[in-house]
Parts: structure tokens; sequence; C-alpha cells
């Protein structure tokens, strides 16, 4: 099945979308003094310190930063057959009343962002939990929307986003691979007969 690769959001596309988003932010919540941020691990975390750099430079607050693996909280861990590989969680800072930032990469089904909410709730009762994500792809299967988006880019479900940034791919770059099927093989027309035989 051929498949071909676009780039659909280059370096430059992405810095500005999180500068967009910082602001966007610092709206919302009238300024950082309420905020805490926590970046889904692997490149979610990432994205989350850039905002958080984004957010002192604007407004000279320094946002606590923590990491989080969701891993043993999705609702389909058990029904893989490979074991998930955990990584650690870091939030050394009280959600307790404060507006909650989490910030992923890509937004698709949604049972990513399901499980951070229930890993958050441990952690004790927030204000509000808001939602980044760099790509909405939409494909949804629960009730879940981000309140700040890079960039929505419509998707098929066969399609493969794939998010580099520079602190772990040496790169910032946003890619989709589009399968293509082949066009079904066209049968002979009724009555007719390979060869021209009778």
């Amino acid at each position: 099945m051929p498949e071909t690769n676009d780039v659909i959001l280059d370096a430059k596309k992405i810095s500005r979308a999180l500068t967009r988003v910082a602001h966007e932010i610092l709206e919302h919540n009238s300024g950082a003094e309420s905020l805490v941020i926590i970046g889904v691990l692997r490149r979610g975390a990432d994205l989350a310190r850039r905002i958080a750099t984004t957010i002192r430079e604007l407004e000279g607050v320094d946002v606590p930063v923590g990491l989080m693996d969701i891993s043993l909280y999705r609702d389909d861990v058990h029904s893989k057959l490979d074991q998930p590989i955990v990584q650690r969680t870091d939030i050394l800072f009280d959600v307790v009343d404060r507006n909650v930032i989490i910030i992923d990469d890509v937004l698709f089904t949604g049972r990513t962002v399901r499980a951070a909410l229930d890993q958050i709730i441990d952690f004790g009762r927030p204000r509000t939990i808001q939602l980044v994500v760099l790509v909405d792809r939409g494909h949804r299967e629960l009730p879940i929307k981000a309140d700040y988006v890079g960039a929505n880019i419509p998707t098929a479900k066969s399609d493969r986003i794939k998010v580099q940034v520079e602190e772990r791919d040496g790169l910032d770059r946003v890619t989709i691979r589009r399968s293509r099927k082949k066009p079904p093989k066209r049968k002979p027309a009724a009555g007719k007969m390979k060869g021209g035989g009778k």
C-alpha cells in the first residue's frame, strides 16, 4: 500500500502555535499566578517546558511544571499483550484549587486525556483542568475537547501523525503519513471472455 509523508508543521509554525497558546492561557486565566502545568510524557512534557518558559518571559512568573506518565491509568492497559513501560510521574506541587494545564502533543481518541484526568484527581481537586494539544486530529471516542489547540489537522483513522521536538529528536516538525489504498481491480464486463473465444 503506497504511503506519503507530508510536513504539516515546521519549526516556525510550531513556535508560533506555542506562543499563541501561551497568550491564550494567560488571557483565559487572568495571568499566571493560579497556574500549574503538567506535560504528558513524552513529547507533551517537552512542550510543557516551552510554554512555561514563554509564560515566564511574558509575565515574569515561574509556573510550576510537572510530568506525568499515564500508562497505568489507560482503560486499555489490561487488554494489551505487552506490559507498558512505566516512566516517572513528577508532580511536586499542590494541585488543589489551582488551574491545571495539561499539555499533550496529539489529541486523537481522547483516551490518553481521560487517563491524565484520573491521575490528576488522585493528587487532589483542582479549581479547573484545561487541555492544550499541539495537534487535534479528530476521531474522538470520548467526549473530550481541547481548550487550546496549536493546529486542527483533518485525518483519516489510518493516517499516522508524527511529532518531533528539538529536545528529543533533534528537530521540530510534525508530519502526517497518509495511507493510500490501491483502487479495486476492475472485473471483466458481463458476457465477455478473455481471448475472444466463444
